[in-house]
């Protein structure tokens, strides 16, 4: 996918616009495949909240990816994309017993991360195999909204209440199969996931049935030349020879698993906008686009930095811009940066766009949600139509009002 691929979609399809290139998609999962190559049954779940749309979940079951799923609503895409129910593991947050029990009844492999709820559902359905999932209170993640395996996460059950764990199960009767952890995301350093990963072996000695261990995700990606990223290879080297030791001690060769997300997509993805106006002020020079907040969110809500291009004017002399959108409260996508010269109508394109861009998109200010497109086969395919009028009232109700209505004092 080059430049001109990028113009042309923009130009066909118009602006702003998500474009997802398939072909890194598809060499991320082998890459991480090849790293845990020396594992005999490795599984990956991508991550469905990174992106959901249903074109990308059936790219990935074609490679052979299971699914990780955190509301009964992914889940049920997983299934429209054709994945198989036992491929899928659904990891909620907070939700109650009734929504587990919808999952079960949709066959996949639930994650329980909350001892009231645990008692609860081993109480009415103990021969269901259930998955636990354990906070390690490793501190790890790149902001604070994204480090969940912290003491203070309302994430997981808590390692050290691992007695009251074993007493609900062995109270209930239950059907241990699986341990899941998530440290956070944006992972720097390999040692604090493989400390995190002792805590995990050591809890799963305490269950003699288990099938897999879920070891999350939140591998780094590069967000400009030059960042670090998780080294994900030498990951695979540490943790493959300590998992194979631990299954031979265990006695029973395990699944190892993983839910990569922004890993899989955030590097395939450009967000692409065009400039509306160029606004210059006493201190700075403003670039105006034809999107906001409400449609990439990250730089405002993580303090994310997206690398930005000005694809119609690339080799011009590079100046000093603030890019900013078109919502009605601060939404700046970059202070100060250095881009090639920006005029009316140029189409700037932000890197990195693939992950938590268009799933955390929303309709504030009464905007439209953008199209979506995949490249595919050395083709740009429309995935998601740009949303219209009658899109945005198509839930809302009109009532009747009565009209010049006076009310007497």
């Amino acid at each position: 996918m080059e430049t001109t691929d990028l113009l042309k979609i923009a130009s066909e399809h118009g602006s702003p616009i998500y474009v997802y290139n398939s072909e890194k998609m598809i060499s991320q999962y082998k890459r991480l495949q090849n790293a845990f190559q020396k594992v005999k049954h490795l599984r990956l779940h991508y991550a469905v909240k990174a992106l959901s749309n249903i074109s990308v979940l059936k790219l990935f079951n074609s490679l052979g990816s299971a699914l990780d799923t955190v509301s009964i609503q992914e889940v049920k895409l997983g299934i429209k994309a054709g994945v198989p129910a036992q491929k899928i593991i659904y990891t909620p947050n907070g939700v109650s017993v009734e929504e587990l029990e919808e999952a079960v009844k949709l066959g996949v492999q639930i994650n329980i991360d909350n001892l009231i709820i645990l008692e609860q559902f081993g109480t009415k359905h103990p021969k269901v195999p259930v998955c636990i999932r354990i906070n390690p209170h490793v501190m790890a993640g790149g902001n604070t909204n994204i480090s969940v395996g912290h003491i203070d996460s309302k994430f997981g059950i808590s390692i050290h209440q691992m007695p009251h764990i074993l007493r609900i199960v062995e109270n209930t009767g239950m059907h241990i199969n699986g341990i899941h952890m998530h440290t956070g995301s944006d992972i720097l350093d390999i040692e604090v996931f493989l400390h995190a990963a002792e805590i995990l072996f050591d809890a799963a000695e305490n269950f003699k049935d288990l099938e897999f261990l879920d070891f999350g995700s939140g591998f780094k990606v590069p967000y400009h030349e030059n960042d670090i990223e998780t080294n994900v290879e030498e990951l695979g080297e540490k943790l493959s020879k300590r998992f194979n030791e631990f299954c031979k001690s265990y006695g029973r060769d395990l699944t190892l698993a993983f839910e990569p997300g922004k890993f899989l997509v955030s590097e395939a993805g450009f967000f692409l906008a065009k400039v509306n106006v160029v606004k210059q002020t006493t201190s700075t020079v403003f670039a105006h686009i034809d999107s906001g907040f409400n449609h990439l969110i990250r730089p405002m809500f993580y303090g994310s930095k997206h690398e930005i291009e000005n694809i119609s004017n690339p080799n011009a002399k590079k100046r000093f811009y603030s890019v900013v959108g078109y919502i009605c409260e601060t939404d700046t996508f970059a202070n100060n940066k250095m881009i090639t010269e920006i005029n009316e109508g140029d189409i700037l394109a932000f890197k990195n766009a693939g992950a938590y861009c268009f799933s955390m998109a929303s309709n504030y200010n009464s905007r439209y949600r953008p199209a979506e497109v995949l490249w595919y086969n050395g083709e740009a395919h429309l995935i998601r139509k740009r949303e219209t009028f009658e899109d945005l009232i198509h839930n809302q109700i009109e009532i009747s009002l009565e009209t010049n209505v006076v009310e007497s004092v």
